[in-house]
């Protein structure tokens, strides 16, 4: 690994290559970007390698002068997309090359041999769940003896990978997302009563929202029945789902079966989250399953209370009583008595929102997670996120 020095006082500049699968619309994607803004402020030289198209949001990062490059990689072994990763990791002279996930790994790991790059990391986004009979994992783990680092994105998924007891133990390492914490306002009555007006909303309105994909581990179906049951309670709430995916038609026929199409609302896939996170009252998450949840990040940013189910990484991000609540996942009556709860306490949801925003602010920033990479790449152990 690179030589050992201090980052905390100053960092030490580097070139840093990035080598995901392509920059398309997503969660790993948006991590990538804002980590590679926080790096440009650190004063490192970042590209970022495109296995294989160079995506929707390559834009953003060559807006800030940081080159994209995409392989154009096609089925099967593609020795020309290799030799074009080779050329442009020889061309930037990489001290650092970052990888995100195993496909992008093992191809970069390939991609730069006998090129001297004295540390090489890779990133499991998600919960990093190994499918140990995919030759995708078998392919990722014949390179683990060329990486220098293995890291996950909460203390959940790195303990799930040590359980499997197929990933060196040394090598995993927990580094927590980070969010641009400056893109987010404290809600408050005025960006309330906003919202409220733009969805054509009697004045003070309570508004339940969420945000995320349309698709079956994020348990929409349970948020919509557990908000029937809140609604009954309390008549002037509505519920703001922010997101499309497959499931849209069936949300939207069950809140119909439950008389709800007047007060949930299907807004699609927006750019605008920081604007409407802004407007809402509360911020529900009832998902099966999560990683290390950038949504329950800027619902925090945002100094929302959560109530938010207990799976991956969210115990680590929502403090169940501090900033917010957990239920079991698949509980639909613990999660509407959560939500009624919160609802019936505006007091304990602006303390728990306050809470959330000042967590968020120390540990949950891009640029704490980037100071911890930094750590990592001269292999020193980053600094660990305190939890909320």
């Amino acid at each position: 690994m690179l030589p050992s020095a201090s980052w905390i006082d100053k960092a030490t500049p580097l070139k840093i290559s990035h080598f995901v699968e392509n920059l398309n619309r997503g969660g790993l994607e948006r991590t990538v970007i804002d980590l590679v803004r926080a790096q440009l402020q650190l004063g490192h030289e970042c590209q970022v390698i495109c296995l294989f198209e160079a995506g929707m949001l390559a834009a953003e990062m060559e807006s800030l002068g940081v080159a994209v490059h995409a392989c154009g990689k096609r089925r099967g072994l593609d020795l020309r997309a290799l030799r074009r990763a080779r050329g442009h990791l020889r061309a930037h002279r990489s001290d650092v090359l970052h990888t995100h996930n195993a496909t992008a790994h093992y191809h970069a790991v390939l991609a730069a041999m006998g090129l001297g790059i004295g540390c090489i990391v890779n990133t499991r986004h998600g919960m990093g769940a190994l499918q140990l009979a995919s030759r995708r994992e078998w392919l990722f783990r014949r390179t683990l003896g060329r990486t220098d680092a293995v890291v996950t994105v909460c203390e959940a998924a790195r303990r799930e990978l040590l359980a499997s007891g197929r990933l060196p133990t040394a090598k995993l390492v927990a580094i927590a997302n980070g969010i641009r914490i400056e893109r987010f306002v404290p809600a408050d009555s005025r960006t309330r009563a906003g919202l409220a007006r733009t969805l054509g909303l009697a004045e003070g309105t309570r508004i339940i929202g969420t945000v995320g994909r349309l698709a079956p581990a994020k348990h929409h179906a349970a948020l919509i029945k557990a908000f029937a049951a809140v609604h009954a309670s309390h008549p002037s709430s509505t519920l703001v789902l922010v997101g499309d995916g497959s499931l849209r038609a069936e949300l939207e026929a069950q809140a119909r079966s439950h008389a709800l199409e007047n007060c949930v609302f299907l807004l699609g896939d927006r750019s605008d989250i920081a604007d409407l996170l802004a407007g809402f009252d509360i911020f529900a998450l009832s998902s099966l399953t999560e990683g290390y949840s950038i949504a329950l990040l800027e619902a925090c940013a945002a100094g929302l209370p959560i109530v938010a189910t207990d799976v991956g990484g969210n115990r680590e991000i929502v403090r169940d009583g501090s900033n917010g609540k957990l239920v079991a996942a698949g509980s639909v009556e613990q999660l509407g008595a959560a939500l009624g709860s919160l609802l019936a306490d505006p007091a304990a949801c602006d303390a728990m929102g306050r809470a959330g925003r000042c967590w968020v602010s120390g540990q949950g920033s891009v640029t704490a997670m980037a100071r911890r990479y930094d750590a990592v790449y001269q292999g020193l152990p980053p600094d660990p996120p305190i939890s909320a």
